[in-house]
């Protein structure tokens, strides 16, 4: 009866022990961004070794940098949607995903941080989660979506763009004296939403074709700020590869090319022209496909038909001011909308726990 008893134990603890070790090995991030909150959960077994599995990722709508281009500030009511978000699934994380509450990392992305009164939302995440919210500056976003995004045999002859809601932001990695890697920055402070909210501005009704002109006449003011963003950091006009990112660029190319499994994908920019005029001149076909495909569907719940326009532009000018863009290769970054926030779970859970 013992040796039952001993048997039946060593089964159970045979079990368990992984579950267990598995559990202090899962982290979470929550990540509020521009336009939407984003949950990931990572398996992390061996940084140093990149043992990193993406167990679960999903993402709820809430455009909270909206107001920002306004008046400077996250609209309050925004902010209580996003608490609300934020709460909801901090306790679905805990209790039926099962990840140590040590383990859980919640962060506002560079866009959001633009905001004047992020202390308010700052206090409102502390209240409900215990947790202390910190602000991923640009600079410190765009070199974790490289780590991220791009290949290392590629880091020194690419750079990276994340095009979001309420900022574009990225860089590249050149050598310097004694070969040291030094980062360098590309930022700009529009994206798809806060772009979209200052043509807006400058418009007297909710018409589409009044969006579509004042749009154009705020090209000039765009191409001025991304001709100001490259020559910050003039190397990266010379970079053979371009690695693509952000929701307008996941837009992009679900729209035009289709949903796609491999981490690189490779575009033109006449894919590009020709996503745009579609987006501006023959939209209904896009609805009438998303009637049938889910993907598409997906999409344009997400954004809005002027969300899209803004999203291109910003994509199109940034291509556009690229010496011979047409002989450099253009990619789409998929693992884009995480990179940046694995590369932080997976730097942050050192302090957290020793794993290697």
């Amino acid at each position: 009866m013992k040796n039952l008893k001993l048997y039946f134990t060593l089964v159970l603890l045979f079990f368990i022990t992984p579950m267990l070790f598995s559990q202090e090995n899962m982290f979470a991030g929550i990540e509020i961004g521009s336009k939407g909150i984003k949950m990931s959960i990572i398996d992390v077994y061996n940084i140093k070794k990149g043992n990193i599995n993406v167990k679960s990722f999903w993402t709820e709508n809430v455009a909270i940098a909206k107001s920002i281009s306004i008046d400077g500030n996250m609209a309050p009511e925004d902010i209580n949607r996003a608490i609300t978000i934020i709460n909801n699934n901090y306790n679905k994380i805990k209790t039926e995903m099962k990840v140590p509450d040590a383990n859980i990392f919640i962060v506002a992305s560079s866009g959001v941080a633009m905001a004047q009164n992020t202390q308010i939302l700052a206090n409102k995440v502390k209240a409900v989660t215990g947790k202390d919210l910190e602000f991923i500056e640009a600079h410190m976003e765009g070199k974790m979506l490289l780590k991220g995004c791009i290949p290392p045999v590629d880091y020194k002859n690419s750079i990276i763009l994340d095009i979001g809601g309420g900022n574009t932001k990225g860089g590249y990695i050149d050598v310097v004296n004694n070969n040291a890697f030094v980062f360098f920055p590309l930022s700009l402070n529009y994206g798809s939403v806060t772009l979209t909210q200052s043509v807006i501005k400058q418009t007297r009704s909710e018409d589409l074709d009044e969006f579509n002109s004042r749009s154009f006449s705020f090209l000039p003011t765009l191409r001025d700020q991304v001709s100001a963003m490259y020559k910050s950091s003039p190397q990266a006009l010379s970079k053979e590869k371009i690695y693509m990112s952000g929701g307008a660029v996941w837009a992009f190319y679900t729209l035009y090319k289709g949903v796609t499994k491999e981490p690189f994908n490779q575009f033109k920019l006449e894919d590009v022209i020709n996503y745009d005029a579609i987006l501006k001149n023959n939209f209904k076909k896009l609805e009438d496909l998303a009637k049938t495909d889910p993907e598409i569907e997906k999409v344009l719940k997400t954004y809005s038909q002027k969300y899209l326009i803004s999203g291109s532009n910003i994509l199109l000018v940034c291509l556009e001011a690229l010496p011979d863009v047409n002989n450099k290769k253009l990619y789409f970054a998929k693992e884009g909308q995480i990179a940046w926030l694995i590369s932080y779970i997976a730097d942050r859970s050192k302090k957290v726990k020793k794993i290697y």
